[in-house]
């Protein structure tokens, strides 16, 4: 039953639930990932937590990837891990960043000089610490720094240039835009990239048809570097719009303006340049503005770009993150207007390969290659965010049945459906939750949930071999397999829950290069006072719309009540309107109105309850406050003594 106010401030359930089997493989995924996440820490640091490593690492490579190994620390304790979880997740990111301060790839809690794809990947980390420890003032005070990084406003560190509104380098970071990179730089990256296409089509002693490039050549390497610094070091590129997170991440601490403009000012500039470029989005901008500039005038072969190494990967998911982010600052549609307009030019320029229909992921100076099926991943993230016909039919366009057919059981390996291959992060079930969500797949949660649990045993498995053994991880120098052992905190970790978490938050996981993790709806404690769904509590988001999302809440406990506080968004950014209540049989038990962006559901002793919420989605001003902690009670951030 609900109390009888005509607005509801709170939901007081009572009705008994049987335990659903997704309700029980939930809980037991929780409290498995809670002793797998110790168990990780606990074999790969000291007792300071220090990593177990190696005692130098040059180059400009390398804090992305243990920060990777370990971001899921942060995110799982927002989701409803153990406060020992959440400890964990405050002392690695402190860990990780001070002990690549000593190797020197970090400078004043910030990577000196890197790319905004590994930049992307590694400060996702911090970002899911906004979701986790919000009212934190080193993080706030972080956020705010890290965000200054990229205003133009300190001439010491000029990696934005406000007039022209562009990011003066693909390679950039607290020391400021690299113009000059060194075979230093890239000397960890050498051997693995051998097996890449060349940067370039005219590099002496390359032959770019083959697809490969011996970067272990010293030769070669040495023109590689000579080219780059030529032609890639100065100058924006698409995968600068990966900055767009960290500066909406310090808007979501502070709510100053000045970063949502920001944002709103470098997309646009992205926008202009499109249009410049008769359509399709250039891979590199001259710090004059010109497109190609130190391309002879070409709109392709930047760094990052439509060449090489990754072409349409890492055009269209820096976009992508970056329209999303305008839409959650603004509440604005339209934003998303230019990532439609890139996959429908990429739509436009495919052919029937096999009988489907494949897109070019490439341009070289022979003009567009590389053609695959498009990714149906970019327009389900559309989707997720517009809820328009527009956007699911640029989902169903793809041929998901043949090109992305299920595996046996979805997400048992992290691997992709479609190509096989081993995918970031075990995010490797996007389609499959989105199927469920178009009631096509409706087995799908407890199959996923098994699938999470069988991934965790596999990961365990792997970590207490002789492979997850720190002290089997050598390497010969630096120029062959030096790569190899750096990612093993992302091979061997067992916190992995992306079924979880998209049953829970009625979202995809996060794009792994740079976006934040969005959701439509997540969870608070209300008597413990924190993130995440309360003990012995599950969750299920069963149908999302428009206006409006259904979901499943059960209290497994049939001594405790439990409060959970539905949060409208990831961010706060919607605002619940009514809610309708369905007990077991699926009856409806209540209608009423209800209003702002959380909603308190008192569970008593074994009880559960369907709600259909109505909301407005992104009517609200988004940011991290929670319940209990509003921006106007956080402290005030620290001030500097004035410099000599």
């Amino acid at each position: 039953m609900i109390k009888q106010n005509k607005i509801a401030q709170e939901l007081v359930v009572s009705e008994t639930w049987i335990p659903p089997q997704w309700a029980l493989l939930q809980r037991k995924l929780l409290e498995s990932l809670n002793q797998s996440a110790v168990e990780f820490v606990n074999q790969y640091t000291r007792e300071d937590g220090t990593l177990i490593w190696r005692d130098e690492w040059p180059g400009m490579d390398g804090s992305d990837d243990p920060y990777e190994g370990f971001m899921n620390l942060a995110l799982l304790y927002a989701l409803g891990g153990s406060d020992e979880v959440g400890e964990l997740a405050d002392r690695m990111w402190e860990s990780i960043t001070w002990q690549w301060t000593q190797y020197g790839q970090i400078y004043q809690e910030f990577d000196g000089y890197y790319d905004w794809m590994h930049h992307g990947e590694g400060y996702l980390y911090f970002y899911f610490l906004g979701l986790s420890r919000p009212n934190q003032l080193k993080n706030r005070q972080r956020a705010v720094k890290f965000a200054q990084l990229y205003m133009g406003n300190d001439p010491a560190v000029p990696n934005y240039d406000k007039e022209k509104k562009l990011i003066r380098s693909p390679i950039t970071g607290s020391k400021g835009p690299r113009f000059v990179m060194t075979k230093e730089d890239w000397v960890t990256h050498r051997g693995v990239l051998d097996d890449y296409l060349a940067p370039f089509e005219d590099l002496p002693g390359v032959d770019f048809s083959s697809g490969t490039c011996r970067w272990s050549d010293d030769k070669i390497y040495s023109d590689l570097i000579t080219k780059m610094n030529e032609r890639q070091a100065k100058g924006d590129v698409p995968v600068n719009l990966n900055a767009t997170s960290l500066l909406t991440h310090a808007y979501l601490f502070t709510g100053d303006e000045s970063y949502r403009d920001w944002v709103l000012e470098y997309v646009t500039a992205w926008e202009e340049r499109t249009v410049r470029n008769n359509g399709i989005m250039p891979d590199n901008i001259g710090l004059s503005g010109e497109i190609g500039e130190y391309n002879d005038g070409k709109w392709w072969g930047g760094f990052y770009g439509w060449r090489w190494p990754h072409g349409l990967l890492t055009i269209i998911e820096p976009v992508l993150n970056a329209c999303m982010n305008a839409v959650l600052l603004t509440g604005d549609m339209a934003r998303l207007g230019l990532v439609r307009s890139q996959l429908d030019y990429n739509w436009k320029l495919g052919k029937v390969v096999n009988g489907m229909w494949q897109v070019p992921y490439k341009h070289f100076d022979s003009g567009w290659t590389d053609f695959r099926v498009q990714v149906p991943t970019w327009p389900i993230y559309l989707w997720t965010v517009s809820m328009e016909q527009e956007d699911l039919e640029r989902v169903k366009r793809v041929p998901l049945t043949e090109a992305y057919a299920n595996i046996e059981v979805p997400g048992l390996s992290g691997r992709n459906d479609a190509t096989m291959k081993e995918t970031k992060h075990y995010i490797s079930n996007t389609v499959p939750w989105f199927r469920y969500m178009q009631g096509e797949y409706p087995q799908y949660p407890e199959e996923i949930l098994r699938a999470n649990f069988r991934l965790i045993q596999l990961q365990l498995h792997k970590m207490r071999s002789q492979e997850g053994n720190p002290a089997n991880w050598v390497t010969d120098g630096f120029t062959v397999n030096a790569m190899s052992s750096i990612h093993k905190w992302q091979e061997m970790c067992p916190v992995y829950f992306e079924g979880l978490l998209q049953l829970v938050w009625g979202t995809p996981m996060h794009i792994s290069h740079g976006g934040l993790q969005h959701a439509r709806v997540r969870y608070y404690d209300g008597i413990r006072k924190r993130p995440g769904l309360p003990e012995d509590v599950a969750a299920l988001v069963e149908a999302i719309a428009d206006e409006s999302v259904t979901l499943n809440l059960v209290n497994l406990s049939l001594f405790n009540e439990r409060v959970v506080i539905i949060q409208g968004g990831s961010f706060g950014e919607h605002a619940f309107t009514t809610v309708d209540m369905c007990n077991e049989e699926g009856i409806l038990t209540g209608s009423h109105e209800v209003r702002g962006k959380w909603l308190p559901v008192r569970l008593g002793p074994g009880a559960g309850v369907q709600l259909k919420l109505g909301m407005k989605r992104y009517v609200n001003q988004p940011s991290y406050e929670t319940p209990w902690s509003l921006k106007s009670t956080y402290a005030p951030l620290l001030q500097g003594r004035p410099q000599a």
